[in-house]
């Protein structure tokens, strides 16, 4: 019996942020405060205090109140690790280096405190379209985990014209630039023989963008990383 679960074995790294597998995210808190998807937390061990998150100031409030965008994260502290998984996605650690990237923010699963975050419109995404259309960016030094519905491919943006369904790009680096690309030939759509692929977003300039092989799994109203704004702008402000 004890043969066969060494498998199991706990990930024994001295960095902040290590792969227990592919599923499941390992996190040292010795070094520092983390902040994470609220209700990601699946197990830890040490002592380990978590609070809620917040907008980190009142410009960034706004703007989750009035785009519905921007996950909700939790604070973690202490001297213990913990252990993160989303719906058991695939989990993927990028290490920035003074570096910015954009995240979907419902790919977002957790990410060092000193790395500041904002949140961007898609250039060209009219008020009337649906999520997103605005993401999440990441800006400095340390470790961000991101999570996929599935093994992502990364696509050159510079090599090819670029494009992608909006929920399925998942996260790109900087110096790509983004807009929207339209389908109007609406008609077809309304008498059933469209694509379905009416809009998608076009990717250019020089860098990459992740690209996951499915358009996001839907979250119950309330779950642990879901946009639901429940109650409008009031809600997201209540929400922080």
């Amino acid at each position: 019996m004890q043969t066969s679960l060494e498998q199991f074995s706990e990930t024994q790294s001295t960095e902040a942020f290590a792969l227990q597998n592919s599923k499941l995210l390992k996190v040292r808190l010795d070094q520092g405060t983390i902040q994470a998807k609220l209700g990601s937390m699946v197990a830890y061990q040490g002592e380990v205090s978590f609070e809620h998150a917040g907008s980190g100031g009142m410009g960034r409030l706004l703007k989750k109140a009035v785009t519905g965008e921007g996950a909700r994260m939790m604070k973690m502290t202490g001297t213990g690790e913990v252990f993160l998984a989303d719906l058991a996605q695939d989990v993927h650690l990028l290490q920035l280096e003074n570096e910015k990237i954009t995240v979907n923010s419902t790919n977002l699963l957790a990410f060092d405190a000193d790395i500041d975050w904002d949140i961007e419109r898609v250039q060209g995404a009219g008020a009337m379209m649906g999520g997103g259309l605005f993401n999440t960016t990441l800006k400095g030094t340390g470790y961000v985990a991101i999570i996929s519905d599935g093994p992502p491919v990364m696509l050159d943006v510079a090599s090819a014209p670029t494009f992608a369904d909006a929920q399925a790009a998942i996260t790109w680096s900087e110096g790509v630039s983004t807009s929207i690309r339209t389908d109007f030939k609406m008609l077809k759509n309304l008498t059933g023989r469209g694509s379905g692929e009416s809009i998608q977003m076009a990717f250019s300039g020089s860098g990459w963008v992740l690209v996951q092989p499915s358009e996001g799994r839907v979250e119950a109203a309330g779950g642990s990383g879901g946009n639901s704004s429940g109650g409008g702008v009031l809600g997201n402000l209540l929400n922080g």
